[in-house]
């Protein structure tokens, strides 16, 4: 690849063809090909099985003709014949270019994994399950709309039209759904219906997907049934390919239509999924299958990794970050002595109690805030990735054993999911549409807070989760060790329109704890902070809420011999009883030390 090269992408299905012109600004010798967009647009679908060879060449005729490289991945494009003539056809409208043919199985694969591994569960107009582990690819699904395409939107419709005559002919009546689909062909009654059925073509029914999304949004159980099949029958392919891939929580990845236009499915999908596959990591994809085609027609060309080039704002972002910048007092780290890296750690501690008490003011907000919420049929949410996650879900965890509350009042979310609690998965991280569905699994409600949990400020993730969870009227907390990030948006590109400023935060929490002694691992004084700043935020809203009588813990789960103990020495103090009374009245209340003291 050569600097000012430019590549064509296209991707077709049988609903649209997507396409993006891309010109690359570094060469082979570089570490990655970063490029920047030149153009991009959509026209008529292209499934190369439903589209003949003329009409293929009149839709490709109208894209950039003065190009390098084109990578042109369709649906229906499977065989080694197939791509032959795709090439043949493509080399008639750019007969100079070097061309890449393929399936959009292909580019979808490309676009969402790179070259890492994890599953593609693609549903448009019709659906496909793929998976790759290193060299090895396993597939499910994708036979086309006769054989199998089960999940997809032609699925869907069909089986939603089936319902629609099945009931005219038990009952002879007809659904309310009928008249949204009378209404979405512009069609007059029952048996125009019919007969535009017998005439129609996959793509005609496949666009009535969205009909029956509305509809089952409205409460018909017999639609949502539908939706439940689709997307159980994805979830089992996904579980297969993992299975034959031996992944255990593998990253997957959403894409198509049908995950894009109508976020029931996602929901329904994810649900589903998580029951076999807990630690699975689920997001839409972030990039357009149409750069996955044009990154596989650099990737013949020069076998270069195709990434896009970070935004100027971005890569400010993580230069100006305190939590990377290098601390003056740990440069000849590996020259010192085990009792000189001590005594430097220790001294560095102190900076942690400084940042807390800067941060008093707003910690008590956090403590109100919380307070408010939990009172008012809320829950508290911490929401991080890596270290930041892990501490989170740690407080989370201690909650319910040390004030008696229910499990789901406090919650933990870490990107990446329980896997990432004892194996790093920090690359998950990296997707704000993997915040958005975290918190959606969880179905974030207006009475409830989240608390994000990112040491610098940025990790999307996070951004991705307070955004969702702002959306839907939840309050918002932002905790960080980043003083100045305060200026920067919580999601979305910083010179876009629609970034949100951190004043849409309910709170910002900055803890100021200065560069690691370990240059980024904010495991350390960082995570320090940060474990001190949610004990005092969960305890101090636990103290607000009854959960304590001065110093004592008063709902404590009493489910081991230490905490028995301790709880029959809590209410002697409070009932000022010898002990074995104490433990008597608290076997007798099936060791509820509250019930207890209300007994006094």
């Amino acid at each position: 690849m050569k600097p000012g090269e430019r590549i064509l992408g296209v991707e077709g299905g049988g609903t649209k063809t997507a396409w993006v012109l891309v010109e690359t600004l570094t060469g082979a010798d570089a570490p990655g090909c970063e490029f920047r967009i030149i153009d991009q647009g959509k026209l008529p679908p292209s499934n190369f099985r439903l589209t003949t060879s003329k009409r293929l060449r009149l839709i490709l005729a109208e894209l950039p003709k003065q190009i390098d490289l084109a990578g042109v991945f369709l649906a229906g494009c499977a065989t080694e014949e197939d791509r032959r003539l795709l090439e043949q056809i493509c080399l008639e409208v750019w007969p100079n270019a070097k061309i890449v043919t393929g399936s959009d199985r292909d580019s979808g694969l490309a676009a969402a994994l790179d070259h890492g591994d994890g599953i593609v569960v693609n549903a448009g107009s019709g659906s496909s399950v793929t998976g790759r582990r290193g060299d090895r690819i396993e597939r499910a699904g994708g036979w086309g709309h006769i054989l199998g395409d089960a999940g997809g939107g032609y699925f869907l419709s069909i089986q939603a039209l089936r319902l629609i005559l099945r009931e005219h002919d038990l009952h002879q009546s007809e659904m309310q759904f009928t008249a949204k689909i009378l209404h979405a062909l512009s069609l007059n009654n029952f048996d125009e219906l019919v007969r535009w059925v017998q005439t129609a073509d996959k793509m005609d029914i496949a666009m009535l997907a969205p009909v029956v999304f509305e509809a089952a949004t409205e409460r018909d159980a017999r639609l949502m049934e539908i939706i439940e099949e689709g997307a159980r029958v994805l979830c089992e392919y996904t579980e297969a390919v993992a299975s034959r891939l031996h992944l255990l929580a593998p990253k997957v990845v959403l894409m198509g239509g049908l995950f894009y236009r109508d976020s029931l499915y996602t929901h329904t999908f994810r649900r589903r999924l998580k029951k076999n596959l807990p630690d699975a990591r689920v997001a839409t994809a972030a990039r357009a299958p149409e750069l996955g085609a044009a990154w596989l027609a650099t990737e013949a060309g020069d076998h270069a990794a195709f990434h896009p080039k970070p935004s100027q704002s971005e890569i400010d972002s993580l230069a100006a970050a305190l939590t990377e910048q290098r601390n003056p007092r740990s440069e000849n780290l590996e020259k010192m002595s085990a009792q000189e890296l001590v005594e430097v750690f220790v001294e560095e501690e102190k900076l942690v109690q400084d940042a807390l008490r800067n941060a008093t003011a707003a910690l008590v907000g956090a403590i109100q805030i919380v307070t408010e919420s939990l009172r008012n049929g809320g829950r508290l949410f911490y929401v991080g990735a890596g270290s930041s996650g892990r501490i989170g879900v740690l407080d989370a965890s201690e909650i319910p054993p040390t004030f008696g509350a229910p499990p789901d009042l406090v919650q933990g979310v870490i990107a990446g999911g329980v896997t990432a609690l004892y194996r790093s998965a920090e690359g998950a991280e990296d997707e704000e549409s993997a915040g958005a569905l975290a918190l959606d699994e969880r179905r974030i409600k207006g009475p409830d807070v989240v608390v994000g949990i990112t040491a610098s400020g940025r990790t999307p993730f996070v951004l991705g989760a307070l955004a969702r969870a702002k959306s839907l009227g939840a309050k918002t907390i932002l905790l960080t060790c980043n003083p100045d990030c305060s200026h920067r948006p919580v999601a979305g590109p910083t010179d876009s329109p629609q970034g949100r400023s951190y004043s849409d935060l309910d709170l910002l929490i900055t803890l100021a704890v200065g560069p690691e002694l370990l240059t980024g691992s904010t495991r350390l004084k960082a995570g320090t902070a940060t474990k001190v700043a949610l004990n005092i935020i969960s305890t101090g809203a636990m103290v607000a809420l009854g959960k304590v009588r001065g110093n004592l813990m008063i709902d404590l789960h009493a489910t081991s011999t230490k905490l028995r103990d301790r709880a029959v020495r809590v209410l002697a103090e409070l009932a000022q009883c010898d002990y074995e009374s104490a433990r008597n009245l608290l076997e007798a209340n099936d060791w509820d030390l509250r019930a207890a003291l209300e007994k006094l």
